[in-house]
């Protein structure tokens, strides 16, 4: 019996050594990493949001203004941060319009109460902290407050997020298209015409996808305003800078690559883009990383085409055309640096 005993133990073991190879171990590892920095992104940048810094304008009388301003930028914590002083309310409220600030203060000293400004599309949890802290300014100073919301979110995009949600949609299809080509032909391509064939497969699939979504939120759900064709222009370059993004991870790193652009794209990109909380209610680093990551490009740029007239979009744009020209050249260069032998098919 006992030499049975060890014998079955020896094949249990075996068994094991055969269905979990050191490889699949390995990746078992990385994924168990991904999934942990995946948590501690998303509760790191979520757990306790605040505002801090926000970038507002104070419309006063001369008399009042340089008193009012340095009261606000001095508040604890540096939630506001007064960016435009002016006695013209056209100068401010066309800053609010160009996203050049968040919310505009309107002193008004003949009245009983003060008038602040804000942009809802902007995003819901944004307008309603800068709300908070004037309240409290308000109380402090003993005076009311009206709030105008001047730049509203479409009554089917509830707290401006539609934008985000349609981007990590773009984001997910992106990287998504990537993986299967490699499931079906090899994570590296192995020579250059291949590569060209796997960036042209995606770029169709990229402009079906940017139409598609724009489609989606637009005219079938009526989600989202704003030009139909510079979405679908947004999501086709969103979706390929992703997916060429996948393809050079993947030349250089093989089914690694994979994991790699969703701990880029996913884990650190979505947190910090700026949805369900805009980056001034986010902690230092998912404030500072969001916007030159392809989340947080696409959902500011998306809100911009959406409610802003497309406003301050070439910094966004120019980062999303960055990260597809430079997964266009790496997977080119990755193709040329090996040969066909290496990889799977």
């Amino acid at each position: 019996m006992a030499t049975l005993h060890a014998g079955g133990s020896e094949s249990f073991f075996g068994q094991v050594r055969s269905a979990v190879s050191l490889r699949a171990a390995a990746l078992l590892l990385g994924v168990l990493a991904l999934q942990m920095g995946f948590i501690a992104s998303y509760v790191g940048a979520f757990h306790e949001p605040g505002p801090e810094r926000v970038p507002v304008a104070v419309v006063a009388p001369d008399a009042a203004r340089a008193e009012l301003t340095d009261n606000l930028d001095g508040l604890p914590g540096d939630p506001l941060d007064v960016e435009i002083s002016t006695a013209d309310p056209a100068e401010a409220r066309d800053a609010l319009e160009d996203r050049d600030v968040d919310g505009v203060f309107l002193a008004e000293p003949g009245e009983d109460a003060d008038t602040l400004l804000v942009a809802g599309a902007a995003g819901g949890a944004l307008a309603q902290a800068i709300e908070s802290v004037f309240e409290d300014v308000q109380r402090e100073r003993d005076r009311g407050l009206t709030v105008r919301d001047t730049i509203p979110a479409a009554s089917g995009d509830a707290r401006a997020l539609t934008s985000f949600y349609l981007v990590v949609g773009w984001t997910v299809g992106g990287y998504l298209c990537a993986a299967i080509l490699a499931m079906s032909y090899g994570a590296r391509p192995g020579t250059p015409a291949r590569a060209v064939a796997r960036l042209g497969a995606l770029g169709l699939y990229a402009v079906a996808a940017g139409i598609g979504g724009a489609a989606l939120v637009g005219p079938v759900l009526d989600a989202l305003p704003g030009g139909f064709w510079a979405l679908s222009g947004l999501g086709a370059l969103l979706v390929y800078a992703v997916g060429a993004l996948t393809f050079a991870l993947q030349g250089l790193f093989g089914v690694i690559g994979i994991g790699l652009a969703i701990g880029l794209v996913v884990v650190i990109g979505n947190p910090s883009a700026g949805g369900a909380y805009p980056a001034p209610l986010l902690p230092e680093f998912w404030r500072a990383v969001g916007p030159a990551f392809p989340p947080g490009a696409g959902t500011w740029t998306a809100r911009s085409i959406a409610y802003f007239d497309g406003a301050a979009i070439t910094g966004p744009l120019v980062v999303l055309a960055a990260w597809a020209v430079a997964g266009t050249v790496v997977t080119f260069l990755a193709a040329f640096r090996h040969t066909p032998a290496e990889y799977p098919r």
